[in-house]
């Protein structure tokens, strides 16, 4: 209706001049005929120019008064005509806000004495207010002093106003012709193909979004480490198996067997199977004597090793199990140099909290050779730490069952505008690394950090439940942008 009004319009007419008094006068709503003038405008049927005008509309507390009538109005007629009325008898009959607005403007225009008891002083007044707001509403103009005190009180806003005005376009017709958009098999069936008009294809059109896969942060973030490693000449170590030996996980590493980390209260222990059958016997032997023993310059634990709590199966509490591994299978062959990293899962007994997890990811970076000492380890920690972006780095001595010495490590954060632990260090203890066949010239340097932390510090995340479980927002996956850590 409202297409057929605007096209036949300008049929007989050279132009509208607005779509808003062209509206009016055809009985139409405004906002179809700018929807009908948009879309004969995308196809050239008629060329539209925009219109501005700022208006001013009433607010909620103006139509109000417009249909009710000013507070000083509403105020002046509650007082009896003769006689006078006591203040608070007058704010029982009236509104909270009628009343306290009506005695501010009442008493202003002179309308009435204000005391404890109110009286009128004029017999007839105007409600110059209703009649101003009822003005706007019908569209008229204002004066500007009337605007200002209408705007001053808060009963009017202004609004702009959007319209258009309309001529002829290159594609006029008086009506709009119907194009096709598919060629279809009855088309050609009828031949009517050849009368058609088609729509011009859009080729600078943007298709709908295609559906495909997100990488989650940490992913991001572990592809940037893992480069990071490559590229310092690192191999990756195979780190699929999650259940591990309390042989591998805890024995290998020269951890007594009555060390807390060892407690069901810390660590997840299977029932089924519960425990592992495939150790090497006379490797198990040596790591036996030297917890009860000792040897290698090590007075050992000095306490009876048991069997069965090594054979128990558990979810790895860490990768060095996986590096443990890799060191025995490095013994039993001849001696050469390895740079080893890996970047997996690991599990432990823990409270939930925004901080912590009963899983999460473990990095852990490995250099095995002749002749290392700690000053070695500083210099390769701060290689890989300022690959991170981190270059300010301290260094603070630990205890760890298989490292020694072994330090923990610091950077200092710019946004929190302090130091903030980030990972753990050391050197393999030879107690660890003689029994599995390590020339005793060659030293492991080691470092561990969490995936997590640092996932968290680049992506602004402050709780980790929001970043790794079954909590996860979906949508956080999709809008997260690239990881970029600063590889020099």
């Amino acid at each position: 209706m409202a297409e057929d009004a605007v096209l036949g319009y300008l049929a007989t007419h050279e132009e509208m001049l607005d779509s808003g008094q062209f509206a009016s006068e055809h009985g139409l709503d405004h906002n179809e005929v700018v929807n009908v003038i948009k879309s004969l405008h995308g196809f050239r049927y008629i060329d539209a120019q925009d219109i501005k005008r700022e208006t001013w509309v009433l607010t909620d507390e103006g139509k109000k008064y417009a249909a009710e009538g000013s507070p000083e109005v509403q105020l002046f007629l509650a007082v009896p005509p003769e006689g006078s009325i006591s203040k608070d008898e007058l704010q029982k009959n009236l509104d909270p806000s009628v009343f306290k607005i009506g005695c501010s403007q009442a008493g202003k225009n002179k309308w009435v004495e204000m005391g404890k008891q109110v009286s009128r002083k004029v017999q007839h007044v105007e409600d110059k207010v209703k009649n101003l707001l009822m003005r706007i509403q019908d569209g008229e103009a204002l004066e500007k002093d009337d605007i200002n005190s209408l705007k001053a009180r808060k009963l009017i806003v202004p609004q702009t106003w959007k319209g258009y005005s309309v001529k002829k376009g290159p594609n006029y017709a008086p009506k709009r012709k119907k194009v096709a958009t598919d060629l279809t098999r009855e088309n050609l069936q009828r031949g009517d193909w050849k009368e058609l008009e088609f729509k011009e294809y859009n080729f600078n059109a943007k298709g709908p979004p295609a559906e495909a896969g997100h990488l989650h942060p940490l992913l991001k973030v572990k592809d940037q480490l893992k480069n990071i490693f490559l590229q310092m000449g690192f191999e990756e170590m195979p780190t699929n198996n999650f259940v591990e030996s309390s042989f591998w996980n805890f024995d290998a590493l020269f951890q007594p067997q009555q060390h807390p980390a060892r407690d069901s209260h810390d660590t997840f222990f299977l029932e089924v199977p519960s425990t592992t059958r495939q150790l090497p016997e006379d490797y198990v032997e040596l790591v036996k004597r030297v917890h009860e023993d000792g040897g290698y310059g090590s007075r050992g634990y000095g306490y009876e090793w048991k069997r069965e709590e090594a054979n128990k199966n558990l979810l790895r509490t860490h990768t060095t199990a996986v590096s443990t591994r890799m060191l025995y299978a490095l013994g039993k062959q001849p001696f050469a140099p390895k740079r080893y990293f890996s970047i997996d899962r690991v599990f432990r007994n823990e409270a939930v909290d925004r901080t912590h997890l009963a899983e999460f990811h473990q990095i852990e970076g490995l250099i095995c050779d002749r002749g290392l000492t700690l000053g070695d380890l500083i210099g390769v920690l701060h290689d890989f730490f300022s690959r991170l972006g981190m270059s300010k780095l301290r260094f603070k001595p630990a205890y760890n069952p298989y490292t020694e010495p072994s330090m923990e490590i610091f950077s200092y954060h710019e946004g929190l505008g302090k130091w903030v632990e980030i990972g753990n260090s050391g050197m393999f203890r030879p107690e660890m690394l003689l029994p599995m066949g390590i020339p005793e010239d060659v030293r492991v340097i080691a470092w561990g950090l969490s995936l997590e932390r640092p996932t968290m510090i680049l992506y602004g995340i402050s709780n980790i439940r929001d970043l790794f479980g079954h909590k996860v927002d979906l949508s956080l996956i999709k809008r997260n942008p690239i990881c970029r850590i600063g590889i020099n």
